[in-house]
This record gives structure tokens, C-alpha cells and sequence, in this order.
């Protein structure tokens, strides 16, 4: 196990490295001179070559991306062009508000996700799973900015419920943070029971289930001993890797409901152009994606002993 995690981890460094060249030269060749962007048309040469020093955009670009590399390898990302303040701090404090408006939705939409589809396996075939079918379905149809705007006329403006607006750090978060877990909750409901349900179902017709049916075991007992048990890799598969998005927040929610999360600064730093914050997100995603794909193959050794790392 530990041979197999180094091998990975040292697989991750051409991969980081080829996701920062490729960032860096994309960066470098298109869009404005983040310079003459921040000093704006009328600035003086020598206000220029000052802003350039201090950012480090004066020296060759094969020493800018030295320094980019430095930089991912000590976790000290600089500043931002717009606000002068330290990305660490920026990415700190609005991860920590992304978190606290996905993490909660995501344990509990899993919680209930797993429950509801293993139910509607329970019932295969019945009016209840053809129900369910077509209500996720066509939940699934319908788009995201669609229920936040309906959850928000409903719930905040027709009957009172919840503020849209007002977050503030320091402040109890909480009321502003209810309606968005329900919103999300809701959202990811139909596609996580649609591959839940077909994982479930597919378990059912094993050889294991029928020997369990055969030796005498409930219905009750083979769905929440055995094939939830055996359903796990691709479970795990389905929700692990969506743990590194869950720091970015949802775009959308964080700005409908003005939350400053780690979403709203990388959409600010779009509108800005604030180019550190966006080469330095788009490298954290990838290592981030990485390191929770070899949690998983991790994890599915530990949930099917048949799994062998190597």
C-alpha cells in the first residue's frame, strides 16, 4: 500500500507540472497586459517598469515560470493584481466559506440519496420505481439556475422564510446558508439516485444475491448487507472524486445569494482579470482531482478485498 501511494504521488508531479506549463503559457500569450490593465492607458513608463518589477513580470519568461513553480511547491502564491492582498489568506478564508455552504448538503445528500435508491431497488419494478424514474428524470431536466430562482420567490420572497442576501463573515451564517443547502440537496438528487439506482440494480443480479436468496436471507438483508456493501467502488468513484469542487463552492449559489466564497472570488477574478488568482485556482483543482482519485483507488481496496494496488 504505502509503495503504491508513493508511485502515485510521484506520478502527480509530471501531471502538476504539464497542468502549470500549460496554465503559464496560456496566461502568458492571450489576454490584456495585466499591467497597463492595473495602471490604465495614460501611465507613465516608469510606473510601468515599477509594476512590472514588483509583480515579477519584467524578468524572461522562462524565469516567470520558475517562480510560478516555486511557488505551487511552497503553497505561497502571491499576491492579487487588484487588491494587493496574499492569495494563501484569499483562498483560505474563502475556502473555508465554500465548505461550510457544500459540505453539509453533500453528507446529507448522501445520506439520503443512498437511502432513496436503495428503497426504490427494494421496489423494482414497481409503481414506486417507475414513479421515481420519471420524477428524477425530469429533475434532471430541468437547469440549476432554475430552481435557484424558483426556491428563492418561493421561500425568500413569497413566504418570508429565508434572506438571499446580507452574508457577512462574523456574523451568524446560517440563516443565509439554509435555503442554498436545500436548493443543492435538491439539485443533486436526481442524478445521484439515477446512478445509484442502476448500481444497486445491477448488483441484483449477481451470483452473491441469489446464493444469499438461496441460503434463506431476507430482501431486506441482502440490499443493505450485501449489495450496498459490494456497490461501494462505484459509489465511491461517484462521490470521492467530487470532493476537490466542493472547496470551490457553487458558482452559481454564491452569487445569487452574494455568499464570498472561493466560486464568487474565481468569477471576480474572471471580471477582473486578476490573473494570479486564476493560474493559481486552475493548478490547486488539478492537484486537488489527483490527490482524491488516489484516495479512491485507496478506498477500494479497503471496501473489496478482491482489489489489489499495484
Amino acid at each position: 500500500m504505502i509503495a503504491y501511494v508513493v508511485r502515485r504521488l510521484l506520478y502527480m508531479i509530471p501531471i502538476v507540472f504539464g497542468v502549470a506549463l500549460l496554465v503559464f503559457a496560456l496566461f502568458s500569450s492571450v489576454g490584456e497586459d495585466p499591467v497597463r490593465n492595473a495602471l490604465g492607458p495614460h501611465a507613465t513608463a516608469e510606473a510601468i517598469a515599477d509594476l512590472e518589477r514588483k509583480w515579477g513580470l519584467d524578468k524572461p519568461l522562462p524565469l516567470q515560470f520558475v517562480d510560478f513553480l516555486r511557488q505551487i511547491v511552497t503553497f505561497d502564491f502571491g499576491e492579487s493584481y487588484n487588491t494587493g492582498e496574499s492569495l494563501s489568506e484569499i483562498f483560505r478564508r474563502g475556502a473555508l466559506v465554500s465548505l461550510s455552504l457544500t459540505v453539509p448538503p453533500f453528507l446529507l445528500g448522501i445520506i439520503l440519496n443512498i437511502s432513496i435508491a436503495l428503497l426504490i431497488a427494494y421496489f423494482r419494478g414497481s409503481w414506486l420505481d417507475q414513479a421515481s424514474t420519471v420524477l428524477f428524470v425530469g429533475s434532471m431536466s430541468v437547469s440549476y439556475l432554475v430552481y435557484i430562482i424558483a426556491f428563492q420567490y418561493v421561500f425568500a420572497f413569497e413566504l418570508d422564510w429565508f434572506p438571499i442576501s446580507g452574508y457577512e463573515r462574523g456574523v451568524d451564517a446560517l440563516p443565509y446558508l439554509v435555503l442554498p443547502w436545500i436548493i443543492i440537496v435538491v439539485v443533486s438528487a436526481g442524478p445521484d439516485i439515477r446512478v445509484l439506482r442502476t448500481v444497486f440494480l445491477d448488483e441484483t443480479r449477481a451470483d452473491y444475491v441469489r446464493t444469499a436468496f438461496a441460503k434463506g436471507a431476507g430482501e431486506g438483508s441482502v440490499l443493505f448487507r450485501h449489495i450496498l456493501k459490494n456497490a461501494m467502488i462505484p459509489v465511491l468513484t461517484h462521490w470521492v472524486t467530487s470532493v476537490p469542487f466542493l472547496i470551490l463552492g457553487a458558482f452559481l449559489m454564491e452569487r445569487f445569494f452574494s455568499i464570498p466564497g472561493i466560486g464568487d472570488t474565481l468569477i471576480n477574478a474572471v471580471n477582473t482579470g486578476d490573473r494570479p488568482i486564476l493560474m493559481s485556482l486552475t493548478v490547486l483543482i488539478a492537484i486537488a482531482y489527483s490527490l482524491f482519485n488516489l484516495l479512491t483507488d485507496v478506498l477500494y481496496a479497503y471496501v473489496d478485498p478482491r482489489v489489489k494496488l499495484s
